[in-house]
């Protein structure tokens, strides 16, 4: 009787075993076919910038080699408009199943450090995928203009407080808050003129309109080549590839000053944590091809370099801490 009631125990535990893996394998049953199935159908990546600019150049060139990566055509959106938050928002708003990917920059972070209130929150509304490239700003004058240096253009401006101006590609870009973040840091009082577009603030410079620019390295490495334009200083700690005679602002003088944008992919939050790991994946792979890189780090005069979703998150996050201080700092209004 006694075996009996053993054997019989025995089985039951045995049934048990089965029964969790059973259960086990249907709970990862649709994760798994998720995975198997995706793509399934042609992705959508959107970007809140004009056509023809930097970001649209990334994102074609981030979908082009997507493209082939998934095998599935990877097809680029413009959604410009108010700094890349109406793409950001459209991005938060779409279904969370991998197939609208966003791409946005540093702007992205300014946005939630500068608007009073947005359609959607820029960490909690996504799942982030990867950062791509970072790539720093020049400081610019007209090559006829008295300042040699950086150096220079900062005693000018404290000797005639709030005389000097200097134009970006507009309010809240990353172009402004460098130019504010140098006034706190080197105890200057430059004032900000908006311009739409950072081809804008390149005719205006030339036209002696505006003294003074804060813009992209790729934008300006050829009128600075040519000598019409001035590079006194890059943004970032040290030089850059593109600019190699133009001096970092610390070797300038400036110590601490750094500011250099990104960008970055991310999709709608509640997407499948296995597609987001696909998709980070093959980022990853991406950035890793000598060709992609040097391809988005021309395009930028920056430097491509993935992370993990966490990374990222952490990124933007900081930067949005560090944005809220130099803005506070700053006096500029909230929108």
């Amino acid at each position: 009787m006694a075996r009996s009631l053993d054997a019989l125990r025995g089985r039951w535990r045995a049934l048990r075993g089965v029964a969790a893996v059973t259960i086990s394998l249907i709970c990862l049953a649709p994760s798994l076919a998720t995975a198997q199935a995706y793509p399934s159908r042609p992705i959508r990546l959107l970007h809140g910038f004009a056509a023809g600019g930097a970001a649209d150049t990334m994102a074609r060139i981030v979908s082009d080699r997507l493209s082939k990566r998934l095998g599935q055509p990877v097809l680029v959106e413009a959604k410009p408009g108010a700094g890349g938050n109406l793409a950001a928002d459209a991005v938060a708003k779409s279904a969370p199943d991998g197939y609208t990917i966003g791409l946005v920059t540093g702007a992205h972070a300014i946005s939630g450090a500068l608007y009073k209130q947005l359609a959607y929150s820029p960490t909690d509304s996504f799942d982030m995928l990867s950062t791509m490239v970072y790539y720093a700003l020049v400081i610019a004058v007209r090559a006829d203009h008295k300042a040699k240096t950086l150096a220079d253009l900062i005693a000018m401006a404290k000797a005639k407080p709030d005389d000097l101006s200097y134009g970006s590609v507009g309010f809240g870009s990353t172009h402004h808050l460098a130019g504010e973040l140098l006034n706190i840091t080197a105890g200057t009082k430059m004032v900000h003129v908006p311009y739409r577009g950072d081809s804008l603030t390149v005719t205006s410079l030339l036209a002696g309109d505006v003294p003074v620019i804060v813009g992209t390295t790729v934008l300006l490495a050829g009128q600075i080549e040519s000598g019409a334009i001035r590079g006194l200083a890059v943004t970032s700690p040290a030089r850059t590839k593109l600019l190699p005679n133009v001096p970092s602002a610390q070797e300038a003088g400036v110590k601490g000053f750094d500011v250099r944008t990104w960008a970055g992919l991310l999709v709608p939050k509640g997407t499948p944590p296995d597609i987001v790991r696909r998709l980070n994946a093959e980022i990853q792979s991406m950035l890793a091809d000598p060709a992609t890189k040097t391809a988005l780090e021309t395009a930028t005069g920056g430097e491509a370099r993935s992370s993990t979703p966490e990374e990222m998150r952490a990124l933007i996050s900081a930067e949005i801490d560090r944005w809220s201080k130099v803005i506070n700092d700053a006096g500029i209004p909230r929108i």
